[in-house]
């Protein structure tokens, strides 16, 4: 298969394009958004053929998987058409959500028969007190429904993704890896990004390093070093005795800067060329002045690669390094 035409000034080959589909989520998690967020007016929102369109020219350079993102992704109207258009893409050797599970129970399986192969959900407790804490919403029994309906519908993978905080829910580190493995999912762990000013916590003294959660881990469970790969930035470590893999996201204590392959592009129309920089090139603009010339398109995107940074700076000092919060951006 032809190599992606995307190359930027550090010759990383750009094969992976995270697409978010709304700025909207029918939960107010801490870290994400605050709790009197306000989205963006709809007719800036991209169209669901505005998305396409964006999508087609990234196969187009070579980009072979997409990750459909928000805010919630679920909550947009239409989306399942647009996800049968993508999935139907031979050059795609992958299509994938992330979701915080709240809409699975009744849309599990039209995802998976629109050809998404592989889900992320969010789930940072398994206590309901918590999670509501969290989330800014009572529904951890909803979105518990929603992973069993994944379950059901037989999609290829189902990873669960935890945003873990130092005295806020690291003690369920182990937990949260008994219900991955019960259940034959994968896990990631992640270290909080520092995307948006937050009010909840100080992210200075909530900071858990992925080596923390792993030794956390191993007080209970044996893991082995995998070759396991999503084509995104987890480190991935293999529970023994079963199909569980245990992914490590670690932008602060184990950058992963060097192979990064991926862009975004937000519900706005916006290409986020990295997530730790405020750079973006407004392709809305251009789209909307040049209805269907792809090819002006695919070079501004082509183009664009050139100014991709060769790493973030992330800190986890109080300082906040990027405005924007996570629900902006596309998880």
């Amino acid at each position: 298969m032809q190599d992606s035409q995307l190359v930027d000034p550090f010759g990383r080959r750009i094969t992976y394009l995270r697409l978010s589909v709304t700025d909207r989520c029918d939960f107010r998690c801490t870290y994400c958004m605050s709790e009197d967020m306000v989205f963006a007016p709809r007719a800036q929102i991209l169209t669901l053929e505005e998305l396409y369109a964006v999508a087609d020219a990234f196969i187009s350079l070579g980009v072979r998987r997409i990750r459909v993102t928000g805010g919630e992704p679920l909550v947009r109207k239409g989306l399942p058409s647009l996800l049968a258009r993508l999935g139907a893409r031979e050059e795609l050797e992958d299509l994938a959500i992330t979701t915080n599970g709240s809409q699975l129970h009744s849309m599990a399986t039209t995802l998976r028969e629109a050809g998404v192969k592989r889900l992320n959900i969010s789930l940072d407790s398994l206590k309901p007190e918590r999670f509501a804490e969290f989330t800014r919403r009572d529904k951890l029994d909803q979105v518990l429904d929603g992973i069993e309906a994944a379950r059901q519908a037989g999609f290829k993978r189902i990873k669960i993704n935890s945003v873990i905080q130092k005295g806020r829910n690291d003690d369920e580190v182990a937990d949260l890896v008994a219900f991955a493995v019960a259940r034959g999912l994968d896990i990631s762990f992640i270290e909080e990004m520092p995307l948006g000013s937050v009010s909840s916590h100080q992210r200075e003294i909530t900071f858990c390093s992925s080596e923390e959660v792993r030794e956390r881990i191993e007080q209970r469970y044996q893991l082995v070093r995998s070759n396991h790969a999503t084509g995104g930035p987890s480190r991935y470590w293999q529970v023994a005795g079963s199909e569980t893999q245990v992914g490590f996201i670690s932008p602060h204590s184990n950058n992963f800067c060097g192979s990064c392959n991926r862009v975004r592009v937000t519900a706005e129309g916006k290409l986020v060329l990295c997530l730790g920089d405020e750079g973006a090139l407004d392709l809305k603009s251009l789209i909307r002045r040049h209805p269907g010339d792809s090819e002006r398109l695919r070079d501004a995107l082509m183009t664009a690669l050139q100014l991709k940074p060769e790493k973030h700076h992330f800190r986890t000092n109080e300082q906040v390094q990027v405005v924007r919060f996570m629900s902006m951006t596309g998880g």
